[in-house]
């Protein structure tokens, strides 16, 4: 498709078809189900940090009136023998040796009633041998820690060692020679930047029903980003064929990420299983903050060499990410983004995954992304200022373009950096001048985005009305990006079509809703299945005018006659062709399933203005501008919301959001009084600009949008409270008091 071509759906902004149910409370979320006879769930959950578990005691819970089932390790298959992945993978679900963090499941219950449960719950009896406990990432480094994991030797290394350790993973990426790289220099930056594990913030709680059938077969409803990848998962944790259990996605109250993983599913169907009704269970606040996902805390240093007019020579960073009780981190995507953005000779990446006896970590937008390029581009912030360069200029004058082949592997293509870094240079945000105590940070973002796989049927009713049914659940808006580009595809007005997502059992598989995977990958599942329906009514039209279907066009939602056939041959709807299908072949419809390829990464400038109270160390963000690339924005609502939604996040993240644990491994801020995520009076408009370079291996110029958002808050804020303050800022939260500290000398 050129990118000239005039399209009649794409990039408008039509209502979007979830919004009048979820605005006036008629949407189904993970825990609206609620079946005949359905009981409640309620996890017992370990009080310490690493210990291991020597006994498990459920009578007394039994004991009580109305409580239905307790089940254990013991309930799911025997773990001896199966691979370490997975063994880990199931302790994670309920553990049965060891506990390697508070609020790790070691039973659950099912009653009557969800308190008669929680109360149950209290009462099962579990003995434990008490660990020490490691939470730093340096110290669960060092020889003398406790080990998490007496079978984890770090992978990675020239030769695989033969002393187990906390350091699961080695990973490097390199390019060119980077010591020549420095030795060529002029001038070099190197610091140590740090960041917090923090959550996604998500406003619905994991939540599931699941019912275990008598003939051996299971539903499934819940919140999640990708039910197949939910009943994957779920079956691999309690030995269930995947074909016996069916997953119903409910819709979905944030997840970000969060949502990817099994936490109460096995759980609800064993304790289904055993008690012969179906079983409901929902988290409380502080379960989700204790005991599920949260993001990396990182500890990442960062060098970088460049020549007096900007030229850089070298980069080098080496990363360290926390994995939580299990390996698992984003440790090798930070290490693809963190220096993607920039066409250079010579680097080096060296990180390291550390588990810590804090909960497993789980993907947060763009996962891993934003603490490695909060790194580097502090660093090259400061660079500009050593150099007195322009901030932009200097990413300008090393700017990734197309043929750049980048350090983790692939040769660019088309992409669209420099249009943003020119339209943030043109923006007035950028020409603005600025208050007292105020400082203006610029950072760009980048993601890799994916494909992968996606499936989606289209069937034509015999109205003419258009069912699209697809399995990627809807976050950000994809049913109406699906129904958008079904709507170009064949020509038919938008509110002609209806977007279903399909369960398990009733769709074809599509992986997670994740990775800015959904417009792009089942989006163009949905426009393969569109053109088949295409030929199909163009055949149909052939057989009613007794042409062949070569000489048939369909134009503007009609068959046309080509030239040279009949004058005398009428245009006919698509109603009317969908009227006639039993004359002419039976009913209408497409599928079409695919591994999508070619996503086209996406790359985004922002910018920040903040303010610096000198007595108090408290900041305000005074005006924030987004910049991203999109390819083609199918609906640009949804693309600035992403952006918007990204931004504060990313804001969020950098000002004021952490995990605090004491000594013992307790978090005490699990809730959102204590976890400060940013409310409306903490944040300006937030203005965005799309631009548009068309990613050509996707029919209209689709990149995935969701992710890079989120990456480029953090430096830029960072960037902007370091200007306003004169000193390099480098361990988030930049809450008032490491701010005021910095004020102060501290």
């Amino acid at each position: 498709m050129s990118e000239a071509e005039d399209l009649k759906y794409v990039g408008t902004r039509p209502v979007r078809p979830d919004g009048l149910e979820k605005v006036t409370g008629q949407a189904n979320y993970g825990a609206d189900e609620a079946l005949p006879g359905m009981i409640f769930g309620a996890v017992v959950r370990s009080p310490h940090a690493h210990a291991r578990v020597t006994g498990i005691d459920g009578t007394k819970a039994l004991a009580l009136d109305g409580v239905f089932s307790v089940i254990t390790a013991d309930d799911f298959p025997n773990r001896a023998g199966i691979s370490v992945g997975r063994k880990r993978f199931m302790e994670n679900v309920i553990a049965s040796e060891k506990v390697l963090y508070i609020g790790q499941p070691v039973a659950a219950i099912a009653a009557k009633t969800h308190a008669l449960a929680r109360e149950a719950a209290e009462l099962v009896e579990v003995s434990y041998e008490v660990l020490e406990p490691v939470l730093d990432m340096k110290a669960a480094m060092s020889a003398a820690a406790p080990v998490l994991h007496d079978d984890m030797f770090t992978q990675g290394l020239a030769e695989t060692p033969d002393t187990p350790s906390n350091v699961s993973t080695r990973t490097a990426i390199t390019k060119g020679d980077v010591e020549a790289g420095f030795a060529e220099a002029e001038v070099v930056i190197e610091r140590t930047f740090v960041t917090p594990m923090v959550h996604q913030g998500y406003i619905e709680p994991h939540a599931c029903v699941a019912n275990f059938n008598q003939d051996g077969r299971a539903t499934v409803w819940c919140s999640s980003q990708g039910h197949f990848g939910i009943r994957d998962m779920t079956a691999l944790a309690t030995g269930m064929d995947t074909g016996d259990i069916r997953v119903v996605a409910q819709e979905i109250g944030g997840g970000f990420g969060g949502k990817t993983v099994v936490y109460l599913e096995p759980l609800a169907l064993k304790l289904s299983e055993k008690a012969h009704r179906p079983v409901k269970m929902v988290m409380s606040r502080e379960e989700v903050f204790q005991c599920t996902g949260p993001a990396s805390g990182t500890i990442n240093t960062v060098k970088i060499g460049a020549k007096k007019d900007g030229t850089i020579t070298a980069m080098y960073a080496d990363l360290l990410y926390e994995a939580g009780a299990f390996p698992g981190s984003p440790l090798g995507a930070g290490a693809m983004c963190i220096f993607a953005p920039y066409d250079v000779e010579n680097i080096l990446i060296e990180g390291f995954e550390v588990v810590v006896n804090k909960p497993r970590v789980a993907a947060y937008r763009a996962p891993g992304a934003p603490q490695s390029m909060f790194a580097g581009e502090s660093v090259l912030d400061e660079l500009a200022q050593t150099l007195d360069m322009d901030p932009i200029d200097l990413r300008l004058k090393n700017a990734a373009k197309e043929g750049t082949h980048a350090a983790y592997g692939p040769r660019f293509k088309k992409i669209g950096l420099v249009e943003c870094l020119e339209a943030a240079k043109k923006h007035p945000h950028y020409s603005a001048p600025l208050g007292e105590n105020t400082g203006r940070g610029i950072a760009v973002g980048f993601w890799f985005n994916a494909g992968n796989n996606s499936s989606a049927e289209v069937h034509v009713a015999e109205s003419g009305m258009i069912q699209i049914v697809e399995g990627s659940p809807d976050i950000g808006g994809s049913r109406a990006a699906m129904a958008i580009m079904a709507a170009e595809t064949l020509q038919v007005p938008y509110d002609r079509i209806r977007v279903k997502v399909g369960d398990t059992d009733s769709t074809g598989f599509c992986n997670t809703t994740g990775g800015s995977r959904t417009t792009f990958a089942t989006g163009m599942a949905v426009i393969n299945a569109c053109e088949d329906v295409v030929a199909q009514l163009k055949a149909r039209a052939a057989i009613t005018w007794g042409i062949d279907a070569e000489q048939v066009e369909w134009e503007d939602g009609e068959a046309r006659p080509g030239p040279g056939v009949n004058a005398d041959v009428e245009p006919l709807k698509l109603a009317k062709i969908a009227r006639s299908f039993p004359k002419t072949g039976g009913p209408i419809s497409a599928r079409a399933s695919l591994n999508a390829q070619g996503p086209g990464p996406s790359f985004a400038v922002n910018m920040c203005d903040i303010e610096v109270d000198p007595d108090t160390g408290r900041t305000t963000v005074q005006r924030f501008t987004a910049i991203q690339d999109a390819g083609r924005a199918i609906h640009p609502d949804y693309v600035e919301g992403q952006m918007q939604g990204g931004a504060a996040q990313g804001i969020g993240w950098a000002l004021n959001e952490e995990y605090i644990y004491d000594a013992e491994g307790q978090q005490e801020n699990p809730g959102f009084l204590d976890y400060r995520i940013p409310v409306a009076s903490d944040l300006p408009m937030i203005d965005t600009e799309i631009v548009e370079v068309n990613n050509d291996t996707h029919p209209y110029g689709v990149r995935g949008v969701g992710e890079t958002p989120i990456i480029a808050p953090l430096p830029a804020v960072g960037n902007a409270v370091s200007r306003a303050l004169g000193k390099r800022m480098s361990e988030l939260p930049l809450s008032p008091p490491k701010v005021l500290a910095a004020i102060d000398g501290d």
